[in-house]
């Protein structure tokens, strides 16, 4: 179960389930739907953790360990793939994110919480990347376009019921099972994967693959100064509003560590936008950067203004996933022209966040979210699949794990980081005045929408 020499070797078009890749996707999907439902239903049971342990105090660093040892792990499990092929960082990953699962379950103490949220990470964030190489690597080209459809699909279920499941199991048999419970479930998805990790030798180095991107040691310090750095300031943009000057210090540290370190991950001239590989790698963070960062305080809009309850302010994140899911579908149907499709995205993407300030305007209901959210997911959805698609198809052999790394990396940092900046000017801005909080907010990941429409188009190959 090998994919051809080439990556767009003349093929049929398979189907993921049949009987050849079967075993393969499903494994894979459900690995990605574990992944999914931890992160989907630890909010809803951050409460109960919090007073059990009394870690009210540390309750953001759950979260923020979590993505800063993921993004650390990117790079290394995109390294590891590369040298010696993604079975191993696949392998391992698995195994650190059930160790995180079972020592989160039981931690006695809020330190040691925070100590298994940040081995969950670890090993979250190297099987993504090593499931990104085994994708290019098992499936043929032509099948590629559905397998990242399916893994947005595989997101959709736990963001549905994953906080609703995960409150009930916290509720009746206690929030350690929500940990617990996952363990045990590994052990099929491991087994339906054993086909596809027998297949996942590194290809054979070539000259052009000896860069900077190929040296192990650089590549791990310049994660260690990325995570860091990204972590120093987001611990700093958040205490900017109670304590100006150690958080501005804090902030301007990450700020030099991000600067030194993030252009070494990724690749030659991405953040300037250099035409094909560069660009497709940005565009990931500009559309996870222009939707997150919105994404997080529509709950925020529709309760303080618009009078809705949190349970009826879900509905609206609920209805983007679904609309992720669609276009995520619709984009695998047949081949399309990739950087137009991820315009097209960014488009809608930049459309849905304009709408929802429809909200705003008085007696205007707050629902007309959902039908802006929908828009907006259904841009990621293009957008970000075919973002997936690309990027792999531009790699070369020996390069696929430190792309599949930089997608992740500028994923998990586009988010974050706006979703900080968006903290920072509810606190400064919007405190008594979330309207205008919003607003601010709104406008400024619509002109990073906005951005990704102009500059999809240098995604293609320089001819």
């Amino acid at each position: 179960m090998t994919a051809p020499k080439t990556l767009d070797a003349p093929y049929g078009s398979p189907r993921i389930f049949g009987p050849e890749y079967r075993t393969a996707s499903l494994g894979i999907l459900l690995v990605v739907t574990l992944i999914a439902f931890e992160g989907m239903s630890i909010g809803a049971v951050m409460p109960a953790v919090s007073k059990d342990l009394d870690a009210l105090d540390l309750y953001g660093m759950s979260f923020s360990a979590f993505l800063i040892s993921g993004l650390l792990a990117n790079v290394v499990a995109g390294l590891w793939s590369d040298r010696r092929g993604h079975a191993l960082p696949f392998l391992l990953g698995v195994g650190l994110f059930v160790l995180g699962m079972a020592l989160a379950g039981a931690a006695g103490s809020k330190e040691l919480f925070i100590v298994a949220r940040a081995v969950q990470g670890l090993g979250g964030g190297a099987v993504i990347v090593a499931i990104y190489v085994m994708i290019v690597r098992v499936y043929v080209s032509e099948a590629r376009p559905k397998v990242f459809a399916a893994l947005s699909a595989a997101w959709v279920l736990p963001a549905l019921v994953g906080p609703g499941i995960g409150g009930l199991i916290a509720q009746t048999l206690g929030w350690r099972w929500v940990f617990f419970g996952i363990v045990p479930l590994v052990i099929p998805a491991m087994l339906m994967l054993l086909p596809a990790l027998r297949g996942g030798e590194a290809p054979a180095p070539t000259p052009e693959a000896a860069g900077p991107r190929s040296r192990p040691l650089a590549m791990t310090l310049a994660a260690m100064a990325t995570a860091g750095g990204a972590g120093a300031l987001l611990y700093g943009v958040d205490r900017l509003h109670t304590t100006p000057v150690p958080g501005g210090i804090a902030a301007a540290a990450g700020l030099v560590a991000l600067a030194v370190g993030l252009p070494r991950l990724l690749p030659p001239k991405a953040l300037r936008f250099g035409r094909g590989l560069p660009t497709t790698v940005m565009m990931r963070g500009v559309l996870s950067s222009a939707f997150f960062g919105v994404n997080a305080f529509i709950p925020l809009l529709l309760t303080e203004v618009s009078g809705l309850s949190v349970a009826q302010a879900g509905v609206a994140l609920t209805t983007g996933a679904l609309g992720w899911t669609t276009g995520s579908y619709l984009q695998s149907r047949r081949e399309y022209d990739r950087p137009r499709l991820v315009r097209l995205g960014a488009a809608a993407v930049t459309t849905g966040i304009l709408l929802t300030m429809l909200a705003l305007v008085p007696g205007v209901t707050g629902w007309v979210t959902v039908p802006a959210w929908v828009v907006a997911g259904f841009g990621m959805g293009i957008g970000v699949t075919s973002v997936s698609v690309t990027a792999m198809r531009q790699s070369p052999d020996a390069e696929q794990g430190a792309n599949s790394a930089a997608l992740q990396v500028v994923d998990t940092l586009g988010g974050a980081l706006t979703i900080g900046v968006g903290g920072v000017l509810i606190n400064l801005i919007g405190h008594d005045d979330i309207a205008t909080g919003y607003t601010t907010i709104a406008a400024l990941m619509a002109a990073i929408g906005l951005l990704g429409v102009i500059v999809a188009v240098r995604m293609r190959d320089v001819s």
